[in-house]
């Protein structure tokens, strides 16, 4: 799909993979919906980055954890912009455990990130799809993880939600099909925030790699956007990791 003047959601728009995919997605003519929860000023400072630029991009609350907000936010883009036709499902969040401390994997936890990590993402896909629908197309990329190919990660129910999101990934591209394509980007290790008081953590991770290098947001904010233009592909996981996994 051609993504010039395309309408683009990206969730958690505003820091990280989302700010460097909403920078991308705009550089190549797509009108942009920042959205954002908590991180106000940044989704603000990423919308004004693109106007300053000559695009058009928007920033839009919403803790898409709850489907009502989620819902309110669509309505509010497609009355600003007209629709939307492309999502990107980045809103993340996760909490640091010890993957053998099972009692600090607690309840709330486990509500938390599943309600962000997985509920969310369906909330997105299930708003927009009427509209990509009632267009006859649309492209969804949802920001998996290596975590859930092998299992480890910043905490064990952090793992298990990208693995969900993996096996979301695949379901609705099932039933999106056939005017919708639905497929995940796994990174690996990127140099995002969430790294912070962590970084030496990180650099020791670094000569590990086969290609000898943490990606960066604008790694994974470009295989996005391939993604996306892509038309003969559905249903996929795209690990981009600098070769963590092999």
């Amino acid at each position: 799909m051609d993504i010039k003047n395309k309408v683009a959601l990206v969730t958690g728009g505003g820091t990280g993979i989302g700010r460097a995919t909403s920078i991308a997605l705009a550089s190549r003519g797509a009108i942009v919906a920042v959205n954002y929860s908590r991180s106000k000023s940044e989704a603000e400072e990423t919308v004004q980055w693109i106007r300053s630029e000559g695009g058009r991009a928007v920033a839009v609350q919403a803790n898409v954890s709850l489907d009502r907000e989620v819902r309110g936010m669509v309505a509010t883009v497609v009355e600003q912009l007209g629709t939307v036709d492309l999502l990107v499902n980045n809103a993340s969040i996760t909490q640091h455990i010890l993957l053998d401390d099972l009692e600090g994997a607690t309840e709330e936890i486990w509500d938390e990130l599943y309600g962000v990590n997985v509920k969310g993402m369906f909330f997105c896909a299930r708003a927009v799809a009427p509209f990509m629908k009632s267009n006859k197309q649309g492209s969804i990329v949802n920001v998996g993880s290596i975590a859930g190919l092998t299992g480890a990660g910043s905490s064990l129910p952090y793992a298990v939600s990208k693995a969900a999101v993996h096996g979301l990934t695949k379901s609705l591209a099932r039933a999106l099909a056939p005017e919708i394509s639905v497929s995940s980007v796994a990174p690996g290790a990127v140099a995002t925030r969430w790294w912070e008081g962590r970084e030496e953590q990180m650099n020791h991770l670094s000569p590990n790699l086969l290609l000898k290098r943490i990606a960066q947001p604008e790694d994974i904010a470009k295989m996005i956007c391939a993604m996306l233009e892509q038309e003969s592909m559905t249903g996929q996981i795209l690990t981009v990791d600098s070769g963590q996994t092999l």
